[in-house]
């Protein structure tokens, strides 16, 4: 049969194996050469918008006794405050990435309830429909999945997640606007 089979498809392993190593050559990277450095000042604008940001939106955590909103959030403040140039920090997807993936993750627990594969399923077409809409914001999977994981209702949509992800926009906007070597936003849409 190895003779039937080489004969058939001459050079076949080695096709296999070059296709493989291709495949694992483009894991290896490169080394990345445009790291931002901060000034004191845009450390200070950093944290100081986070902290304002993040006091902010703990207070609606405590309101709403959510406290799992808060990592998601949490990593919002991270794009929002010390890499708001990036699209994915823009308003646009900060506002809209949290409120689609929020919808998704609702709809998704309302129907199919909060077993394992609902909360993957809700984070799934949270990741889905933020790239279809192009509000591409990270910290939406874990919005999705909170709202899954904690049996959230329609209301979570709008208060906490959209009032959370508007002060923190509020609040970048404010905040980063205060150094000279900062504009925020790029774009609104």
């Amino acid at each position: 049969m190895k003779n039937t089979l080489e004969q058939t498809v001459p050079g076949w392993h080695n096709m296999v194996i070059k296709t493989l190593v291709t495949y694992l050559c483009k894991m290896k990277g490169g080394r990345c050469t445009s790291l931002p450095m901060f000034s004191i000042s845009g450390l200070f604008v950093t944290a100081l918008g986070s902290f304002a940001g993040i006091g902010l939106v703990a207070i609606l955590s405590d309101h709403y006794h959510l406290p799992l909103l808060l990592p998601s959030f949490g990593a919002s403040a991270v794009l929002l405050y010390a890499a708001c140039h990036v699209p994915m920090a823009q308003p646009r997807n900060v506002v809209g990435g949290h409120l689609i993936s929020a919808l998704m993750g609702v709809t998704v627990y309302q129907v199919c309830g909060d077993a394992w594969w609902a909360i993957a399923l809700g984070v799934t077409s949270a990741i889905v429909a933020m790239t279809l809409t192009r509000t591409l914001h990270p910290p939406g999977g874990a919005t999705a999945f909170i709202a899954v994981y904690t049996a959230q209702d329609f209301g979570f949509i709008f208060s906490p997640v959209g009032l959370g992800a508007l002060c923190l926009v509020l609040i970048a906007l404010l905040v980063n606007n205060i150094s000279t070597e900062r504009k925020y936003p790029d774009y609104w849409y």
